[in-house]
């Protein structure tokens, strides 16, 4: 019989501990027993942070950007006391008024009716994709079906050649896999993260130098390029950010969406049997896909002043970590929480952030994921897995490497 999990038993620091999936059982104590809880220190991986688990909870931090600042950091890891290079300039650090002027920058891409305009070349795309894999019967579902789409649109809107998207697939792994060996490199530790980090940005870099060198373009980063604030200019620095997080943002939390959303459909065969059954759920089961799988695991503020959170008494300058996949998973807010239901209505989840930092691509990934799903749903209704769900060492992004499958061969459009 296992033993009852106790306070002393949390440890959310430690990447290892997201490799057999979600430590729902940690958060659920926590919602429980200690909803504001101070997570001590645990070097190397991260300094003592405050535990945010509850929805309301969430929301309230997230919307008072003035009291928790985005600013000095965005994970559990670092210091928010020592200086970073993108503290302020990379748009996800930073806070309003600056936040909101970068955010209008690249708005336009992201607005309903520009995103409803792509779903015919979107789903072009994704039919040529599952064409690619139909006739096989068998294939990984990470490399060959998941990860293609959400690349192939945003290189598309960023204007990336062709010829570089693997490129941007393999850099953009290894930035967010710091402590995956596959991804960073065995015995590395950071520094395969970072140096690809250095690669990306090195190359927006360049594609700005041609941006400026043939202006006029359509793609964001000719808009960015071309874009001022208050009149003046981004500098190369916020250019090249600008770049790494719309090529990260853009690429990584969908396809690990689309994955978890196609592994909790095969775990779950009577809610995929429904959605057969009854196609027009789709968009709500796309809802209940993001919530369940909460790619973005969590995000980190910085108090500014002291502050009270359920009688915790929180300091100027501590460090707070939003934990989604708990916000989405609280028992005050959805009923039979650990229920994947693919009619799920309400469905409020908080996957996409909210206020602020609400994801400015949620409208783009809701797209993607409604139309990869309703390609694979007509054309390979019956994937099974074939093997272990191999899964990122990662506490910030909930992302699956690997996920081997088998289906009825089906033979192209």
């Amino acid at each position: 019989m296992t033993a009852a999990l106790s306070l002393s038993d949390v440890n959310l620091s430690e990447p290892g501990v997201f490799v057999q999936g979600y430590p729902h059982e940690q958060w659920k104590l926590l919602r429980r027993e200690a909803p504001v809880f101070l997570h001590p220190a645990m070097p190397p991986y991260a300094p003592a942070f405050w535990c945010i688990t509850k929805y309301d909870d969430i929301i309230a931090v997230s919307r008072d950007p003035h009291t928790f600042i985005s600013g000095r950091g965005i994970t559990m890891f670092g210091d928010p006391a020592v200086p970073d290079p993108a503290f302020g300039r990379l748009m996800i650090m930073t806070d309003p008024p600056r936040h909101v002027r970068l955010r209008r920058l690249v708005n336009k891409a992201f607005t309903p009716r520009a995103v409803a305009a792509l779903e015919p070349h979107v789903r072009a795309i994704a039919r040529e994709i599952v064409d690619g894999v139909a006739g096989q019967g068998r294939g990984d579902f990470v490399t060959d079906i998941a990860a293609k789409l959400p690349l192939a649109v945003i290189c598309e809107m960023m204007g990336v050649p062709r010829a570089d998207w693997q490129m941007m697939f393999d850099l953009s792994n290894r930035t967010i896999g710091a402590g995956d060996p596959e991804y960073s490199g065995p015995g590395t530790g950071d520094q395969g993260s970072m140096m690809a980090t250095f690669q990306l940005m090195q190359y927006f870099a360049t594609l700005t130098l041609d941006r400026r060198a043939h202006p006029g373009g359509t793609d964001l980063m000719s808009v960015l390029v071309g874009a001022d604030i208050d009149g003046q200019h981004l500098d190369d620095q916020e250019l090249m950010y600008f770049g790494l997080l719309l090529i990260i943002a853009g690429n990584e939390t969908t396809r690990n969406a689309t994955t978890g959303g196609m592994l909790a459909l095969m775990q779950h065969p009577e809610q995929r049997a429904r959605l057969l059954a009854e196609p027009a759920l789709l968009p709500t089961a796309v809802e209940e896909i993001i919530r369940w799988t909460s790619p973005v695991i969590h995000m980190a503020r910085v108090a500014t002043r002291d502050v009270e959170l359920r009688g915790c008494q929180i300091r100027a300058g501590e460090k707070l970590v939003m934990w989604y996949p708990s916000a989405n998973r609280d028992e005050e807010v959805f009923p039979d929480a650990d229920t994947f239901d693919v009619g799920r209505t309400p469905n409020e989840h908080l996957a996409f952030g909210i206020g602020e930092h609400f994801c400015l691509g949620a409208g783009l990934a809701r797209l993607e994921l409604r139309v990869i799903f309703e390609e694979l749903l007509a054309r390979i209704p019956d994937m099974e897995l074939a093997g272990p769900v191999d899964r990122l060492r990662s506490n910030f992004v909930g992302g699956i490497k690997h996920m081997p499958v088998v289906f009825t061969p089906a033979a192209k459009t």
